[in-house]
Parts: C-alpha cells; sequence; structure tokens
C-alpha cells in the first residue's frame, strides 16, 4: 500500500467509527445475507461481537502506515479463527460485507479512489491472513 491509500482508509474510518455500533450492525447483516453459512460461526452476543470487530478493525487501520507491526498480529488472528471454523473461502464475503458497510456508512465519501484503497488494503491483509492460516500462495491447503 501506498502513503495515499493508507491516508485515505484511515481518514474514512475516522468518519466512521463514530457509527461503530450501528457499522458493525450492517457489517454482520450483509455478511449473513451473502454467506448465511457463517452465522452459525457466531455464538457470543453480537453486540459484543460487534464492538470487538470495530476495535480489531480501528487497531489495523491505524496499523496500516506500519505494515510490519499489524501483519504478525493479522496472523495470529487468522490462525485463531481457523479453530472457529472459518475457511478460506469465508474472506471474500467478509471483505465484500466490510466494502457495503463502508458504502453505507460514509455515502458519497467512499468514493472510487476510497474504494479502490479500501480494497488494496483489505485484500493485502487477507492474503497474508489466510496464507497464514492455511499455508500456500492461494491460501488454500
Amino acid at each position: 500500500m501506498n502513503d495515499t491509500q493508507i491516508t485515505l482508509v484511515q481518514n474514512s474510518f475516522e468518519k466512521v467509527a463514530p457509527i461503530a455500533p450501528q457499522a458493525a450492525e450492517i457489517f454482520y447483516a450483509r455478511l449473513f445475507e451473502i454467506a448465511p453459512e457463517v452465522q452459525p460461526l457466531f455464538k457470543s452476543d453480537m453486540a459484543e461481537q460487534g464492538a470487538k470487530l470495530m476495535t480489531t478493525l480501528g487497531a489495523v487501520v491505524k496499523g496500516l502506515s506500519d505494515l510490519e507491526k499489524i501483519v504478525p498480529v493479522a496472523q495470529n488472528l487468522a490462525v485463531a479463527h481457523v479453530g472457529y471454523g472459518v475457511t478460506p473461502d469465508h474472506y471474500e464475503p467478509v471483505g465484500a460485507a466490510l466494502l457495503h458497510t463502508l458504502k453505507t456508512g460514509l455515502g458519497d465519501d467512499f468514493d472510487a479512489e476510497t474504494e479502490a484503497a479500501w480494497t488494496t488494503a483489505y485484500t493485502t491483509l487477507a492474503d497474508v491472513m489466510k496464507d497464514a492460516a492455511y499455508g500456500g500462495s492461494s491460501g488454500q491447503t
């Protein structure tokens, strides 16, 4: 990621952070709509899960300026999620739900350049996470 992309992601997340509970609701509603098979993986209180999601996302977004520090954290998170039943195929709908959430939450502020920056950020981290959790360059075993 380049500095412009990092700035776009960080600035746009700052606009979403004040509506974190609503953003989490939008995210999970969309995720369960497009990938209903993942809903049984979520056994805890969804408000609590949403708070964890937004906190983690905030930390990752803040850390984009120093990928060397957040990559190991993302890798550990990915490995832990295998134990919850997460598969490589789940990463695509999670990314789609994230982009949907940002578009819904940001409206016109989620322009093509910002969307491209978020797509790059998500794809970069998802690839690192899949590789850590499942091995291989494709993320599949």
